[in-house]
């Protein structure tokens, strides 16, 4: 079926892009699989160039990777890559947690609250895209309030490589309303400047995140 995309003075490759993302987060296109620039053209009513962009946008949110002489690919993991990956996460959430106690204002509390407020939202309209740009975003505002540059950016790099798996998580309204239970307890937490509850609770929300997409236990994990 062709996919239109709407024309504006911006370009294309933006709507191509949220277009493809689309695709992959609903597994039209599946993880492992090649983009064809020319297919995708076709299907979207455009030439290759704007496709061409739209992929390099994909390729660095971390959803798909290029193979050199062969194209780009949707990113695959290992299940051994995506535990590292939340052990990684968990220890640098837990520690921008632990520094957002001692930066913390109230207009930044004031926004946070805000976020967590649209995510409610978003999960009372079973909305798992909105709420998963949300959650993102109080992730960011956490990690800008730890104040450390290099925290940030290697968090940031590992959350490219799991946006695959983690979209899918916020498809049930069950899990949005759990996670943002958690994101209410950080944010309590780090408002009254608990710096060790904040981050410990900032761990254990990533490492639950862990247990929900895998559906498993702490035991059947390790």
């Amino acid at each position: 079926m062709r996919t239109s995309i709407k024309k504006n003075n911006e370009g294309l490759s933006p709507g191509i892009a949220e277009e493809l993302k689309r695709l992959i987060y609903s597994g039209e296109i599946e993880p492992g699989e090649r983009l064809n620039e020319v297919a995708l053209a076709a299907q979207m009513g455009t030439s290759r160039g704007p496709v061409r962009e739209a992929i390099r946008v994909l390729s660095g949110l971390g959803l798909v990777t290029a193979v050199r002489n062969r194209g780009f690919f949707v990113r695959k993991m290992t299940v051994r890559d995506m535990l590292e990956n939340y052990d990684l996460r968990a220890l640098i959430f837990g520690y921008a947690a632990e520094c957002a106690c001692k930066h913390i204002n109230s207009e930044q509390a004031k926004k946070l609250k805000q976020i967590l407020d649209q995510m409610d939202a978003a999960q009372k309209a079973d909305n798992g895209s909105k709420y998963y740009e949300l959650n993102l975003q109080f992730h960011t505002k956490l990690l800008d309030l730890s104040e450390n540059h290099r925290a940030h950016q290697s968090y940031d790099e590992l959350v490219k490589e799991m946006h695959l798996f983690r979209r899918s998580f916020f498809n049930s309204a069950k899990n949005m309303k759990k996670s943002n239970e958690e994101h209410r307890a950080i944010f309590d937490a780090v408002t009254k400047k608990d710096s060790k509850k904040a981050k410990n609770l900032a761990e254990r929300h990533v490492l639950s995140g862990r247990e929900r997409l895998l559906g498993k236990p702490d035991k059947e994990i390790f």
